[in-house]
C-alpha cells in the first residue's frame, strides 16, 4: 500500500457530541492523573525511584491520547479561544526534573521519521514540563466547564507537542530500562559510525 493510498483512506472517525464530552472527561481524568504524578516524581530524592512511575504514567497517557489521532478534528462552538487563566509555572517543575534525574535526564532522539529525519538532542526533563503544561491548559478549561474547547486544546497539542513529547520521552525510559535490566554500558561506542 502506498502513502497515497494511505492519505487516501483516512481512518479517523467522527464521533457524536455526546462521544466527545465522555472523551473529553476521560482525557481530563488521564491528564489529571499524569500532573499529579509528575508532581510527586518531582519530589522525590532519587532517580530510582521514578523511572518505573514515569514508563507506566507515560504509557497510560498515551493510550488515553491515542483516540485524539483517530478522530475527525474537533471543532469547538467558538472561532476563538477563551482565556483559559494564567499560565502554570513549569520552570521550577523543569528544574527539579532536571536535577533528579542528573544524567539520564539527556537522551537522543530521531526528530521526524518521514520527513528528512535527523538526530536530535532532547531532555527528559524538557519533555515531562511540557506535556505537563500542556495538559494543565486544556485542564483549566475543562474545570471551566468548557468540555469542548479542552478536547480541541487537547487535540491539538497531542499531535503538535505533549503526542511527540510523551512517545519520545516514553521511548527514552524504556531504553534506560533496557540498559540497566540487560546490564549494558549507557555510554555509546567511541568508535560506532557517526549517524548525524
Amino acid at each position: 500500500m502506498s502513502t497515497h493510498d494511505v492519505a487516501a483512506d483516512p481512518v479517523a472517525v467522527d464521533p457524536e457530541p455526546a462521544d466527545l464530552a465522555e472523551l473529553s472527561d476521560h482525557v481530563a481524568s488521564s491528564a489529571a492523573q499524569f500532573v499529579s504524578a509528575v508532581e510527586v516524581v518531582a519530589g522525590a530524592e532519587s532517580p530510582d525511584e521514578v523511572v518505573s512511575i514515569l514508563l507506566l504514567e507515560l504509557s497510560s497517557l498515551l493510550a488515553a491520547g491515542a483516540p485524539l489521532g483517530a478522530i475527525e478534528d474537533v471543532v469547538p462552538d467558538e472561532r476563538f479561544e477563551p482565556d483559559a487563566g494564567p499560565e502554570p509555572d513549569i520552570d521550577r517543575l523543569r528544574t527539579r526534573l532536571h536535577e533528579l534525574l542528573g544524567p539520564v535526564d539527556d537522551y537522543v532522539e530521531v526528530f521526524d521519521p518521514y520527513a528528512q529525519p535527523e538526530l536530535v538532542a532532547a531532555r527528559l526533563s524538557d519533555d515531562l514540563s511540557q506535556i505537563t503544561s500542556d495538559l494543565l491548559h486544556g485542564l483549566a478549561h475543562q474545570a471551566a466547564g468548557r468540555r469542548l474547547e479542552a478536547l480541541w486544546w487537547w487535540q491539538f497539542s497531542y499531535l503538535a507537542t505533549w503526542g511527540p513529547a510523551a512517545s519520545a520521552a516514553l521511548r527514552a525510559l524504556q531504553s534506560l530500562v533496557a540498559h540497566v535490566r540487560l546490564e549494558v554500558p549507557l555510554e555509546a561506542d567511541p568508535e560506532a559510525d557517526d549517524l548525524t
